[in-house]
This record gives structure tokens, sequence and C-alpha cells, in this order.
């Protein structure tokens, strides 16, 4: 029998719009990380967590930050629309985000929220 794997991750890949986008999610113990990139690249890195101070897991409140990269007022709209289900799922724990987005419209968001459901660890 062969040994669990210490990180759990899974990857998928898909054309949308005629770009390529890929999504990684990996497991960790205290942080789920998900990568979703149409440049090959992490990007812009957001830290989304659930607000403490909020006990009800259907009314949550999530705090994003932009740890890494440029700190815009979509970028924090589309990290917590992307992600905030996975928090939700894993336990409330907090989610890390490398965004590197060339498409942003409204159909690809909704496209690449079902690819990062396809790469559940949590």
């Amino acid at each position: 029998m062969a040994p669990q794997p210490l990180i759990k991750s899974r990857q998928t890949e898909k054309i949308i719009n005629g770009v390529s986008t890929q999504v990684i999610c990996t497991e960790f113990s205290n942080y789920i990380f998900i990568v979703l990139t149409q440049y090959g690249k992490i990007g812009t890195l957001i830290s989304i967590t659930p607000d403490s101070r909020s006990g009800d897991i259907s009314s949550s409140m999530f705090t994003t930050k932009v740890l890494l990269g440029k700190d815009e007022a979509l970028t924090h709209v589309y990290a917590k629309n992307l992600v905030t289900f996975v928090s939700q799922e894993s336990g409330n724990r907090p989610v890390l985000l490398g965004l590197a987005l060339k498409d942003s419209s409204l159909e690809t968001m909704k496209v690449v929220k079902d690819m990062i459901k396809s790469c559940q660890v949590w």
C-alpha cells in the first residue's frame, strides 16, 4: 500500500475564451493554497481569512489582504467571489490565492469557480 502524500494537491487546465487557464489547489494543515493563472505565474497573492467575530458559518464575513502584487479594489472582489466557498467548505480555514488573469469577465469567473471546485483537496 502506497503512503499518502503529506501535501494534497490537484490541478486542472481549460481553455476559456481562447485563453489557457490553470488552477492548482493545495491543502496545507492551516491554509488552502489556490493558484489561478492565465499567465503561468502566481501573480497577485491574496490572503482570504474568515472573520473570527462571526460565529455563524452561513453568514461568515471574510477579510482579504493583498500580500504581494497590485492592491486594487477589484482584486478583493474577485478573491472573495472566487474562494470564500473554499474556506467555508474546509472548516473556515484561511485561503491563499495566487491570481493572474488576462480575462476577468463574468463568464470566465463562473468557469474558473467550477474549475476550483473540480480540484477540491479540502
